[in-house]
């Protein structure tokens, strides 16, 4: 890891849902960029994806290539396309005993993003709403950035290690890039799977707290958590009737735990093998991002009015991340980057949002986004 942020490479380190152990990559030569969310068929190359909520000046879609994978047996694997001398300094540094105290992580060049107060957040649902009922957008999904002080002495290790052991359900990551700083996160949602066979995705939406009297067993749903789920499952059956697929399996909505929250979840899985074009899970994966659980329905007008009234840039908030075809695994699994925050020198900038529907209330939608703030923001305390 030294090795690589010293040579101004590329870091992932990543804990799957349930998983034992950790994986960690390493790219050591100049990053993949492009503005298309990238193939994940069992051909495509490997690396790891981090790609923003929109593709734009600010922050750079990317894949960080596979150059070293410790995977999560420990086994070490070294692309082919490494050169001798890149090869030569990973096995040395494989026999050094002495670690380095301090990591030298990225930190991004961009300004901090403008942050909104309980008054000025509230202001944003009430548009939304107003839009909503309008019939401007069936629903929207507003969100906000806030800042913390980073304490003293904090170890950003550690900090993913705290995440693996509160959420073991949860895609934890920690990633630093050149061109994106570095993020630190743990989420709940799965964007899309594909392992050669099946593809798999998700819809998650409805927020509420766990509590002694509240549990997946006994929570019961309000109607507008109830209507934006909905609204989230629907807009994934569209994507698949656009390539006419009608066999298809859907599971939910379910009630699960997420940390500290509780959330509606609907799987999808989809036999490959019943599936005519070999780039399906590709194709999906561009009709799916940003989905209409960050961005809102119609995507196109929900956009626009996030545009418009949302003034911050989310970069890699609600844009995705995940292993694409690693050695010996041959899966791509893209996570939904949810309950993340960047790091700065001093400060971190945390993220969360709600998706707003006309029955939503401004007070409660903050306090949704204060519940959210709490799972990766545990660390910080």
């Amino acid at each position: 890891m030294a090795l690589a942020l010293r040579h101004n490479g590329a870091v992932a380190l990543w804990r799957l849902p349930n998983a034992a152990a950790p994986t960690l990559l390493l790219s050591l030569q100049p990053l993949h960029l492009s503005g298309l969310p990238p193939a994940i068929e069992p051909t495509a190359p490997a690396g790891f994806a981090f790609y923003p909520f929109e593709d734009g000046d600010t922050a750079e879609a990317m894949l960080l290539p596979a150059d070293v994978v410790f995977d999560e047996h420990q086994q070490l694997h070294l692309s082919p396309a490494l050169p001798p001398e890149a090869t030569a300094a990973v096995q040395r540094v494989r026999t050094e005993t002495d670690a380095p105290t301090e990591l030298a992580w990225h930190v991004s060049p961009q300004p901090l993003p403008a942050t909104a107060d309980r008054a000025a957040y509230e202001a944003l649902v009430a548009e939304g709403v107003a839009a909503i009922q309008a019939g401007q957008v069936q629903k929207v999904v507003s969100s906000r950035a806030a800042l913390r002080p980073l304490p003293t002495g904090f170890d950003t290790l550690n900090a993913f290690e705290e995440l693996c052991r509160q959420h073991p359900r949860a895609f934890v990551s920690l990633v630093s890039a050149p061109l994106a700083g570095t993020w630190l996160g743990a989420t709940p949602e799965v964007l899309v799977e594909v392992d050669g066979a099946e593809f798999r995705t998700m819809a998650l939406a409805g927020t509420q707290p766990v509590t002694e009297d509240v549990t997946p067993h006994t929570a019961i749903w309000r109607q507008k958590d109830i209507e934006e789920q909905a609204l989230v499952a629907r807009y994934i059956v569209n994507c698949f009737k656009h390539f006419r697929l009608r066999d298809y399996d859907e599971t939910g909505p379910r009630t699960v735990a997420a940390g500290n929250l509780l959330h509606l979840r609907t799987d999808f899985r989809v036999d490959l093998r019943r599936v005519a074009s070999p780039t399906f899970g590709t194709d999906m994966l561009r009709l799916l991002h940003p989905t209409s659980a960050v961005g809102g329905m119609p995507r196109q007008a929900a956009l626009d009015f996030l545009r418009r009234h949302e003034h911050y840039d989310r970069t890699y908030y609600s844009g995705f991340l995940g292993p694409i075809n690693l050695p010996a695994a041959g899966t791509s699994r893209l996570f939904v980057n949810l309950r993340c925050m960047q790091l700065r020198a001093t400060d971190a900038i945390l993220y969360a949002g709600t998706g707003l529907t006309a029955n939503s209330e401004p007070a409660r939608e903050w306090e949704e986004t204060e519940l959210k703030l709490r799972t990766v923001g545990s660390v910080l305390d």
